[in-house]
């Protein structure tokens, strides 16, 4: 007899499900959303007023955080602004006593710190970092001196050797001096001699070099200069193209076409080959006159190097006769170049060739070529006694002293000062010379031709031209103000500065222009 009876049927497969632990789908959705009892409610307030309790917490500690990211953040951008404002400042005291001794005790080779001094010039200025004069203190035209019809901004100079290649005359420029001279640079690039062949006297502040001209040539120097004018006529309007160029150099623009810049004059310094003979007196004019053909458009002044004591045979080219040759193919050269106004004409003479004979024979050679003036001197041969009297030079500069190359540093002061102020009389004598016999001729001719009033033949003489007193640059041991008022008081127009500058840091110029104000006062 069938029975009837409730059986569990599992299916294959399927799990068997525990109804204490598997609730129904709906069984669980009903309960997640029954309505809330004042007990449920309770829990959800002390919920939120713990999770209110910890946002209070929390809000100072974000207001602090914040605060001090803002406080970091403003010290951080004070810090460098007036790092910036310090270290780009050429009175800033770190140039002189923190860099200068940091480079010297981190490059033993001199050549290596000019490089290195040379490159990063170069590249803070191309980012705007360059150490610059602030405050514009020539503007009280203090120092304001006349040099060739132009009203320098002041009367201190950096002499060539420290921008061998032209690479960083604006950067030179904006450390405060009225005139930069660059190079020498030679017709054809050479290597110069070999290294080592710069040293330091630390102890007299003092260099010995011989680098024998090492030049990348006047091409080279030529396509620099050329690509700096051009930038300076794109960024003032000019233009980019060739007449641009032409432009600005015309005098458009209002200033030097040399040193692009106002109450200031660029140098170019030229010399002769290594390899050109030194009998050649035609071979070495025309290595002259391919560097003023290339770079005299360029120049405000040329500066003609005949006193190198580290090139072979150089010297000798200070004889009167080689020298009036040379400086006349200069002159001539220099008046034919492209440009409405024409770059002036000096000579770089030796502080060794100081006889009477050997200056007055240079001033008779500055007479007869046209010349504009004299830059007295350069290195020397000799070795001075140490500074001060008495001192004994510690063992290892006393074999540094016996390098071969040219000497520069302070002890060259006094002879600069002796050697000006003979440049000065003799030069002022020839001229004096000059113009009694021009004012003889002139009046030979008009006798003559009151003499002979009809007569077609008699020749056009004219009067005399009021030759201008020549100029007088002087370089030689110029370390202060004091220096700078003595030989511009001996009969210069330019105290210039090399070994100084090397020494003193890149406020060297800043410090010496206010020295001398003080002078003057």
């Amino acid at each position: 007899m069938a029975t009837n009876s409730l059986r569990r049927i599992t299916l294959p497969g399927a799990s068997r499900i525990r109804p204490s632990t598997r609730q129904p789908l709906i069984l669980r959705t009903l309960q997640s959303t029954r309505p809330r009892y004042a007990s449920d409610t309770a829990a959800a307030a002390t919920e939120a007023a713990a999770a209110a309790k910890e946002t209070a917490k929390e809000a100072p500690k974000k207001a602090g955080r914040g605060l001090r990211r803002t406080v970091l953040g403003t010290s951080l951008a004070l810090t460098l602004l007036v790092g910036y404002l310090y270290g780009t400042d050429t009175r800033a005291s770190a140039h002189r006593y923190g860099v200068v001794p940091l480079i010297r005790a981190l490059y033993p080779d001199a050549e290596d710190a000019h490089h290195l001094g040379v490159d990063t010039l170069r590249t803070l200025y191309k980012y705007g970092l360059h150490p610059r004069e602030r405050g514009d203190p020539d503007r009280d035209r203090a120092l304001a001196t006349e040099v060739f019809g132009y009203t320098l901004a002041n009367p201190i100079g950096i002499s060539g050797g420290l921008d061998k290649h032209a690479e960083i005359p604006d950067p030179l420029f904006a450390t405060g001096p009225a005139i930069v001279e660059v190079g020498g640079t030679t017709p054809l690039p050479q290597d110069g001699n070999p290294r080592p062949r710069v040293f330091r006297l630390p102890s007299q502040k003092a260099m010995i070099n011989r680098y024998g001209l090492n030049s990348k040539g006047a091409d080279h120097m030529a396509a620099i200069l050329e690509q700096r004018v051009r930038d300076y006529a794109y960024a003032n309007g000019f233009g980019s193209y060739e007449e641009s160029e032409q432009r600005v150099l015309d005098g458009e623009a209002g200033v030097p076409p040399g040193s692009l810049q106002p109450g200031k004059l660029l140098a170019v310094q030229v010399a002769k080959n290594k390899a050109t003979p030194d009998g050649d007196i035609e071979a070495i004019k025309r290595d002259y006159v391919y560097c003023v053909d290339r770079l005299a458009k360029y120049a405000d002044i040329l500066v003609v190097n005949v006193s190198s004591p580290n090139t072979p045979g150089l010297r000798d080219l200070q004889a009167a006769a080689p020298l009036t040759a040379i400086l006349k193919a200069v002159v001539g050269a220099a008046k034919s170049v492209d440009r409405k106004t024409k770059p002036y004409v000096m000579v770089k003479v030796s502080p060794d060739e100081d006889s009477d004979e050997q200056v007055s024979g240079i001033c008779e050679a500055v007479r007869g070529s046209g010349v504009d003036g004299v830059i007295v001197g350069n290195t020397t041969n000799r070795r001075p006694d140490p500074l001060p009297q008495g001192y004994t030079l510690p063992s290892k500069e006393q074999a540094t002293l016996k390098e071969t190359g040219g000497y520069s540093g302070p002890q060259l002061f006094d002879r600069t000062v002796v050697l000006v102020a003979r440049y000065r009389a003799m030069l002022d004598a020839v001229q004096d010379e000059s113009e009694k016999a021009g004012a003889a001729k002139e009046l030979a001719a008009t006798t003559t031709t009151l003499a002979e009033p009809d007569s077609e033949n008699v020749p056009s003489v004219e009067a005399p031209s009021g030759l201008s007193r020549k100029v007088i640059f002087a370089s030689g041991g110029i370390t202060n103000g004091k220096q700078a008022r003595a030989v511009l008081d001996a009969g210069a127009s330019v105290a210039m500065m090399y070994t100084g500058v090397v020494y003193g840091g890149v406020g060297t110029i800043t410090r010496v222009k206010q020295e001398l104000r003080e002078e003057k006062r």
